[in-house]
């Protein structure tokens, strides 16, 4: 299935019917009066978080939704049938935005939730609805109430614990693959992965986190270079994320700025969220190279970057106990004087890459 995370779609909901304007006829009955019934009411808008979706496509092929209009009343007192919702189903994590964009209607991040994005028009009243002493035969009647629309975008940011960033070829997808079971494609050449991936990673009972791979940032990428900075609203919502370093490249420290400089510019939090720094690939390069290259990058980020490999498995359980930590700082599980308890738990020994 095609990934789509965002879509613009036209809704409406339904117009209210009218009130009927009738007289009782009947042999024998003299006087019979008004019995003209009310108009149904116009069905509403609505949209819903369920489980089991991690894409838009379903509003790139249909992008008009319009609730059904309310039946016109009718003699012998009879109402009219009331016209049926619409019910947009998208997957957790969408935000309904307004048309420009920029307005927040709804962030639907839990399983289940539900908004009335618009309300179905009130059918009229029929001439029943008028009779008194004064006026007891009313020939007139109230029109259902005129339907609402919209114009409204989707954005879908996926639900995330931990997200992984980088340059494009920084081992990203190999990462994800091997600390989960997810399948991305890996090859030789930059701009591989071309939209999110999701993988969860099982560390043992109980203890289990989502890691998200988005495509690669380049510089300029908040000024549209490359793919741009359109998917970083994925890993937006996560509790960490995990900045791998190529380690066999020759300026480990202009690709690591680049990349913070990236997520400076997006805003939305990312720049201050916490980060834990990696040197990725170090299977590729010697133990002197590996030590010269961690003290430069470690001078240059003021931290202390750890060494992995997602070929060899080397230094992945050590970088995910750190991430899960991240985690369930973020739930409120630990605080955050508690100590790094990398050395996992005995339920843990039998997790590998």
């Amino acid at each position: 299935m095609k990934f789509l995370d965002q879509a613009k779609i036209y809704i409406r909901s339904g117009a209210g019917g009218g009130g009927a304007v009738s007289f009782r006829r009947e042999k024998y009955i003299e006087y019979g009066g008004p019995d003209g019934g009310d108009g149904g009411r116009g069905g509403d808008v609505w949209v819903e978080a369920v489980e089991g979706l991690n894409t838009l496509i379903d509003y790139r092929y249909q992008q008009h939704f319009k609730a059904g209009t309310g039946g016109h009343g009718m003699g012998r007192n009879r109402h009219g049938a009331d016209g049926e919702d619409v019910v947009l189903r998208v997957p957790v994590g969408t935000q309904v935005l307004a048309e420009d964009k920029e307005e927040l209607i709804a962030d639907l991040d839990v399983a289940g939730k539900r908004l009335r994005l618009l309300k179905g028009g009130n059918g009229g009243f029929g001439n029943t609805h008028f009779k008194g002493p004064v006026n007891q035969a009313p020939k007139f009647a109230n029109p259902g109430q005129e339907a609402q629309d919209a114009v409204i975008w989707l954005r879908l940011k996926l639900i995330a614990d931990v997200g992984l960033v980088g340059l494009p070829n920084a081992g990203k997808s190999t990462f994800l693959a091997a600390a989960s079971a997810a399948k991305p494609k890996i090859a030789d050449y930059p701009f591989t992965t071309l939209q999110p991936n999701l993988g969860v990673v099982d560390l043992s009972v109980g203890e289990r986190f989502v890691l998200a791979d988005i495509p690669g940032l380049i510089e300029g990428a908040s000024e549209g270079a490359g793919l741009g900075t359109r998917f970083l609203g994925h890993v937006e919502r996560s509790a960490t994320l995990i900045h791998l370093v190529d380690a066999t490249q020759d300026d480990i420290v202009g690709a690591w700025r680049t990349v913070r400089q990236e997520l400076e510019a997006y805003g939305e939090g990312l720049a201050d969220k916490a980060e834990i720094l990696a040197l990725n690939k170090i299977d590729a390069i010697d133990e002197a190279t590996r030590a010269a290259k961690l003290a430069e990058l470690e001078a240059a980020a003021g931290i202390r970057p750890r060494m992995v490999s997602g070929v060899s498995g080397e230094g992945v359980r050590e970088l995910l106990r750190a991430a899960w930590r991240q985690v369930r700082l973020n739930r409120g599980e630990i605080v955050d004087d508690d100590e790094d308890q990398e050395a996992a738990d005995p339920g843990s020994g039998g997790w590998a890459p």
